[in-house]
């Protein structure tokens, strides 16, 4: 092969000898959170799913969702996107390919993910993020992937606008329920048709119209994506000695923003507070506005974890295997939610006592099967099928 032809080729996908621990990890991890997350909006129909009228377990069960799961998990794969995005081009590079090539391979990528994000929405789950990742990617792609670390420090200069912004919310937010009036207004959640419909059909043509809004609201979470490029531009993940100071600070920070920004919703959510409706709806701003900094967060965590492992044992070996098959893993929970969950299947969440600890329970028992297979196909050297999937449309068939 001349040297010319060599420079027009791509490599394939990560060797798994090539593969950080501390992404894996995290992903394998947190996919637990997107279970729980997801499986509560399920159960009640809404976006966050919330129980308006806990008793006892259910007030906590509610607090511990808004502080720790509700619109807290989904930042962190949003990182590991963009991380994984610099890493993907990092070795193509290394492979010889030229520029236009690895563009070729990142596009093509990520237009798939948008195509099984209309599949995953249109068949399983209205609130899919695979066809705004898809959108992202592309845009990151043409626009950010090549740009030198000067442009880069523009993420930075954006979270720390956005950190003063959160914290300008949260004084208003504290000032209010310290001197506001009180009542009685719950936390706003938006219903969703899809998951209340009657029939797999019904539910089927109401994803096809929520999707499209789902993914264009959901597009901001570029501004947390491009975090993990200039994180993955370090190498933060798979150096983490090099970056321990980095990263305690981080998850410090990062997840005591988080938790302090969701602390009034999730008193709220468990009954503990009560306020009128306007305030309510800042609340729910300051809840949002903050889980972004959950990303970073809990992403540095997992980064500090892996610092104390010398050896990974069966209980990370199989969340980490998971990680690697983390979109097989992340539809496989689509396809349970729509078998256990929803009023047309088996409706769990509606047949036994409360429907907040049914679903969570479903949710943690879907998850760990998710690890177990996962650490199957890891012990038979089998790649997730979505994985394999993606991987073929993407770099095509090989030896």
């Amino acid at each position: 092969m001349s040297m010319d032809t060599a420079s027009r080729t791509s490599r394939g996908p990560v060797r798994r000898t090539e593969r950080a621990l501390a992404p894996d990890l995290a992903r394998g991890a947190m996919l637990l959170i997107i279970a729980l997350a997801n499986a509560a909006g399920v159960v009640f129909a809404g976006e966050p799913g919330l129980d308006a009228t806990p008793e006892g377990v259910e007030g906590v069960l509610n607090f511990l969702l808004f502080e720790l799961v509700h619109a807290r998990g989904y930042p962190v794969f949003a990182m590991m996107f963009g991380y994984g995005l610099v890493q993907l081009a990092r070795r193509q590079d290394a492979s010889g390919a030229t520029p236009e090539r690895v563009r070729s391979v990142l596009m093509r990528r990520n237009l798939w993910l948008v195509v099984f994000g209309f599949a995953h929405a249109t068949l399983l789950y209205y609130g899919d993020f695979l066809g705004a990742y898809g959108i992202v990617g592309i845009v990151m792609t043409l626009v950010l992937l090549r740009r030198g670390d000067k442009f880069h420090r523009i993420a930075l200069a954006l979270w720390a606008l956005a950190a003063v912004e959160v914290l300008a919310l949260g004084a208003v937010v504290a000032g209010g329920i310290l001197t506001g009036p009180g009542g009685s207004a719950a936390l706003p959640a938006g219903h969703v048709d899809s998951l209340a419909a009657p029939g797999y059909l019904d539910s089927m043509l109401d994803r096809l119209a929520e999707w499209p809004t789902h993914t264009l609201t959901v597009l901001p979470f570029i501004l947390i994506a491009w975090l993990g490029m200039w994180a993955a531009r370090r190498r933060v993940l798979e150096e983490p000695a090099r970056h321990r100071s980095l990263l305690a600070w981080t998850a410090v920070l990062g997840l005591g923003a988080a938790v302090a920004g969701g602390l009034p919703a999730a008193l709220i959510s468990a009954g503990w507070l009560h306020v009128d409706e306007s305030a309510a709806r800042l609340i729910m701003l300051l809840h949002g506005g903050s889980g972004m900094f959950a990303g970073p967060g809990y992403a540095a965590v997992f980064g500090l974890i892996v610092l104390r492992i010398s050896r990974p044992g069966p209980v990370v070996g199989a969340l980490a295997a998971l990680g690697r098959r983390s979109l097989s893993g992340y539809l496989f929970q689509s396809a349970a939610w729509l078998i256990l969950l929803a009023p047309f299947t088996l409706d769990l969440g509606g047949r036994f006592g409360s429907p907040t600890v049914t679903g969570l329970v479903v949710a943690v028992t879907v998850w760990l099967a998710t690890v177990l297979i996962a650490a199957l196909l890891d012990r038979l050297r089998y790649a997730g099928p979505a994985e394999t999937v993606l991987r073929r449309l993407t770099y095509g068939p090989r030896p």
